[in-house]
């Protein structure tokens, strides 16, 4: 495992393992491997290990109380030591379903657990075979060697060739993720030292005076590489020192995984300190534009245009968080925009609107990368952004400006002159007035106070900081000042105050950048400038459930304001995977298990918004944290119900969690939480939730217990666009069991139902279609359906230009069909809906085209409509689509084309439209509902010789002679008719050819097709 942990494994900057697709079939191997392990190798299973596996456990002591070999104590953490696979077995029993998570810990407290449980002899370090086992036959051989130290060693070499084949198995399961991963090269190394190289120089324009190797290491080795072998082994490529001309000269390291700050380079031992103390950055130009102002200005304006090779490597200040060039592009130009209007400063001194405006219009179109950068950020948010658009708002004229105006503008003035002490005074002041109002807020703005509260921020008196900090997180609610501050780059000098030792100065900072990051363009920020792994580290508490003291009191306020932040910022996309890689997973997990609600409610917004992503998902599911979402379901606290079961309804989605929500008593507080019916968030959150668990059958019966169809009955009626989807949506869950649709007749839901289908919302019309269709399979409720023209309401709702849509009415409409009287006369009755249903089969959309062939199906059971349909030209349009890809379409396109084959001459124009070959390829597949329709409309074909002929060529008696035995009894049936039509069609022509003989000759094949079709 050694191997695999070592090259193929994704390790987190503070020594965790990330949650990435790759790592999951890691852990989920290495678990198969070891649970059960000693039950299958009662010998191996007692061997003790040649050192224990150490780690700090993710259970409780209360989890052992069922094993006496472990004692009882009440500390939250278990330190666990196993020295056998015995003693490793009693830990993984005691995590009964979350024994994922115990892997994790285990593996991330041994990064080679092989080298500890047989010896650093039998580490797995090579993926060769033929030298493991070279190895293996030195170990057997020797002349003193013992017979029962003959067998400790066939025990020992068993194990270690299990676990080499584990490990070569897994290294080659993952080998396609990881290389798509991105990495630094020594190509990609060199390229960037030769351009910065280049740079340099004494001249005051050039960004850096000079960058050279580390003298004890400028050799190139042959795979180009500058590091030692002993630290190429760590990753390392070369290491440089960079002559900065604002600071100290500082030795970086080139690594693969990307670039950091060195301890530095010693002249008197000649030899470099690798340890890192700095983040990691994708390229050299960003690490170097975080550490030196001069750089970073000089090569901003290295050309006219400002495009310069760090530019480009600005956005990447984060390595795993690049965002390509056309944000790179996009950003400079946002930011040349902002430097053509004119400052706040500017506006605060009286210039006139008619000059903004003219400014305005000077400003050149927006670029084509710009463009493509802003819909690119945009595809990425979760949610919407309207203060994107807000209106800038200020004060025309000063005769209706309030007192507060003018006494906050005095105070302004003493923070721009005065000393320390007036500073600290004025701000004590300004904290006096209504900041939440909107006066105040922008009075504040337009007299130029924003630039002073931020200027303090970068100075050295923490007084001053945390004063302007407290004034900017109050005014930072209103949207327009939000985007000054951004303008201002307010939010770098907030970014950097995460950093400081002052707990109250992290709090504020993390509180203010909350408020702010509600505007994709501020959350790109904080992104691109190391923001998100600054946050991510604030969570990391010690203790939340223990005795508490003023210094833990702190440290829970950091980590709640840390989380505020980080739920501000994952409304992105690329933010939920930069906070990923930063190791947020196990962090939230941690703080989930908090006692204080003011904690819980930001740490499960932040899982609520991540939720969206599968790796999240996964994670939420592995780690435990079903467990608590579901404990937090029966909280006194709404807002903390609402969080909890929005984030159950996205992870919902995975069977596995679904069950997990049943194991933990989940469903009751769920539909207890139906009751609140003032509260529309917390209802909408919680329909939600029921919608997506009623899509398992085990939680439809739990569903059933508690009544719950009644409650969601009542709710159709009087309630928000949000809550009836998610209460339409379970509803339509439900209906798929024969005793729920009786339920919701009794509960008077049908018309309530079928009165919903004259909507205009998309996702409503949706779950609207869906339900229906499966009420109407029982004859009581199509009555009522057909009572209240519902079909031809789902009619209509064919012509609705959402696919979605047509493809649910379409599927809703087969059964109404099925279950009402005289069906035929009543499709027949609605002008143009037989060429409607023609026109659909023209569709480009899979969904729709397999909805209209089953609707098909339907409709051309009855004769008159089968002719109608023919007469459209149903025919050459079903023939066409006979070569899809799709098995869904296969089974509906295949019982549309049996049914259609009752009329007329319509089986030989299958023939002639070339229908069968195609047909016969749709027995490969392994869907056995395919079989049966397929085989049915070859048993239909096959009633015309020219059919059978074309079948026989195709080879389909071989596939037809499998489905005979089949437990499917029309399966059955139709395999075994459509084999005695071909073996009519060939006795006819044998005998024709037998009497064609006897008569002297003649065309006994024309003949012999001429028989078998009578």
């Amino acid at each position: 495992m050694g191997l695999t942990l070592t090259k193929a494994a994704d390790w987190l900057d503070n020594s965790k393992l990330d949650f990435s697709p790759s790592n999951q079939i890691i852990l989920t191997d290495i678990l198969k491997a070891v649970d059960g392990y000693s039950k299958n190798n009662p010998i191996g299973g007692k061997m003790k290990f040649s050192e224990p596996l150490v780690w700090d456990s993710t259970l409780k002591f209360e989890d052992f109380k069922k094993t006496e070999r472990f004692p009882e104590t009440s500390q939250e953490v278990a330190h666990v030591e196993c020295h056998s696979f015995d003693m490793l077995q009693l830990v993984l029993d005691a995590c009964r379903s979350k024994k994922t998570a115990e892997v994790r810990a285990c593996l991330e407290g041994n990064s080679d657990p092989v080298s500890k449980i047989l010896g650093n002899r039998y580490a797995c370090n090579t993926e060769d075979d033929v030298e493991f086992y070279k190895q293996a036959e030195e170990d057997l051989q020797g002349e003193d060697i013992t017979y029962e130290e003959f067998e400790t060693k066939k025990v020992v070499l068993k194990m270690a060739m299990e676990f080499h084949n584990l490990d070569v198995r897994m290294l080659r399961s993952v080998q396609g993720l990881m290389s798509k991963d991105s990495r630094l090269s020594p190509r990609l190394v060199e390229a960037e030292f030769d351009c910065l190289k280049e740079l340099s120089g004494s001249e005051d324009e050039q960004p850096l005076r000079d960058i050279e190797p580390v003298p004890c290491y400028v050799h190139v080795f042959s795979n180009g590489y500058r590091a030692p072998n002993f630290r190429q082994l760590q990753g390392d490529i070369a290491y440089f020192l960079v002559y900065l001309k604002d600071t100290d000269v500082i030795c970086v390291t080139a690594g693969t995984k990307g670039w950091f700050v060195n301890k530095g380079y010693s002249k008197d031992t000649n030899d470099v300190d690798f340890e890192r103390r700095s983040d990691l950055y994708g390229s050299l130009f960003a690490l170097l534009r975080e550490r030196s102002r001069h750089f970073r200005e000089r090569t901003s304006r290295k050309s006219g245009d400002g495009e310069t090779a760090a530019d480009e490597a600005a956005d990447g200040a984060e390595k795993p968080d690049q965002e390509g060039d056309a944000d790179q592009q996009a950003a400079r130009e946002e930011a040349e925009e902002r430097k053509k209007d004119p400052t706040l400063r500017w506006v605060s001194l009286g210039t006139s609107e008619q000059q903004s405006q003219e400014r305005r219009s000077a400003r050149q179109p927006q670029s084509a990368a710009a463009a493509a950068q802003q819909s690119d950020e945009s595809d990425s948010e979760s949610g919407t952004d309207e203060e994107e658009d807000a209106v800038e708002r200020r004060h025309e004229s000063n005769a209706d400006l309030p007192s507060e105006y003018w006494q906050i503008g005095k105070f302004v003035r003493y923070l721009k002159g005065g000393n320390q002490t007036s500073t600290i005074i004025s701000l004590c002041a300004l904290r006096d007035f209504q900041l939440n109002t909107e006066v105040c807020q922008l009075a504040i703005r337009d007299v130029g106070g924003l630039e002073v509260l931020l200027n303090l921020l970068e100075t050295e008196e923490n007084r001053c900081k945390i004063g302007s900090l407290k004034i900017l997180k109050e005014i930072s609610q209103n949207p327009q000042i939000r985007r000054a501050i951004a303008d201002l780059g307010g939010l770098q000098t907030l970014v950097n105050i995460l950093k400081e030792p002052s707990k109250d100065l992290k709090c504020l900072a993390a509180e203010t950048i909350a408020n702010v990051a509600k505007f994709r363009r501020a959350r790109r920020i904080v992104r691109q400038h190391g923001g998100i792994r600054k946050l991510v580290s604030l969570l990391d508490c010690p203790a939340l459930n223990g005795p508490t003291s003023p210094e833990i009191e702190r440290d829970i306020e950091v980590a709640r304001c840390g989380a505020l932040a980080l739920w501000s910022l994952s409304n992105s996309t690329k933010n939920k995977r930069a906070m990923k890689r930063a190791g947020v997973i196990p962090l939230l997990g941690k703080l989930l298990k908090s006692r204080h609600e003011d904690m819980l409610i930001p740490v499960v917004g932040t899982l609520q918004e991540c939720a969206s992503e599968p790796d999240y998902r996964v994670a939420i599911r592995t780690e435990g944290m079903v467990e608590d979402l579901v404990k937090n379901l029966k909280s006194d606290n709404a807002e903390l119900q609402m969080h909890c079961a929005s984030t159950i309804f996205k992870c919902a989605e995975e069977e596995e969690t679904r069950d997990l929500v049943r194991s933990y008593d989940g469903l009751e507080p769920m539909v207890g939480l139906l009751n609140k019916t003032d509260n529309k968030e917390l209802l909408s959150a919680a329909t939600g939730a029921i919608w997506k668990c009623s899509m398992s059958s085990k939680n439809i019966r739990k569903f059933q217990e508690l009544n719950v169809i009644e409650k969601l009955v009542r709710l159709l009626s009087d309630q928000p666009e949000e809550v009836l989807v998610n209460v339409v949506g379970a509803l339509g869950e439900m209906a798929a069991e024969k005793e729920n649709r009786h339920a919701i007749r009794k509960a008077g839901g049908i018309g309530p139902l079928v009165q919903l289908l004259t909507g205009t919302n998309q996702a409503l019309l949706v779950n609207t279609t869906r339900a229906v269709g499966r009420c109407a399979q029982e004859k009581e409720n199509m009555a009522i359906i057909d009572r209240m023209d519902g079909v031809r309401l789902l009619w209509s709702l064919l012509k609705n230009p959402n696919p979605e849509v047509q493809a649910s009415a379409a599927y809703a409409i087969c059964p109404c069909i099925d279950n009402v009287n005289d069906a035929g006369e009543m499709v027949r009755s609605y002008v143009g809906g037989l060429e409607l249903i023609v026109h659909l089969l023209r569709s480009d959309n899979i969904k729709v085209l397999a909805a209209i062939c089953a609707a098909v199906a339907s409709i051309a059971k009855d004769e008159e409509n089968l002719a109608v349909l023919t007469d459209h030209g149903v025919i050459p349009l079903l023939a066409g689509l006979t070569r899809t890809q799709d098995e869904e379409l296969k089974r509906h396109l295949s019982e549309a084309i049996a049914c259609c084959c009752a009329w007329g001459n319509n089986r030989i124009v299958f023939g002639k439209e070339g229908a069968v070959a195609p047909l016969v390829s749709y027995l490969r597949v392994k869907d056995p509902k395919v079989h049966r329709s397929t085989a049915r409309a070859l048993h239909e074909l096959s009633r015309h010789p020219d059919n059978c002929i074309t079948m026989h060529e195709c080879g389909v008696v071989r596939h037809l002679l499998g489905l005979v035995g089949s437990d499917d009894e029309a399966l059955q049936l139709a395999a075994s008719g459509c084999i005695a039509n071909i073996r009519r069609l060939a006795m006819a022509n044998e005998k024709s050819r037998q009497s064609s003989k006897a008569r002297g000759g003649g065309n006994g094949g024309a003949n012999g097709k001429a028989v078998a079709a009578k």
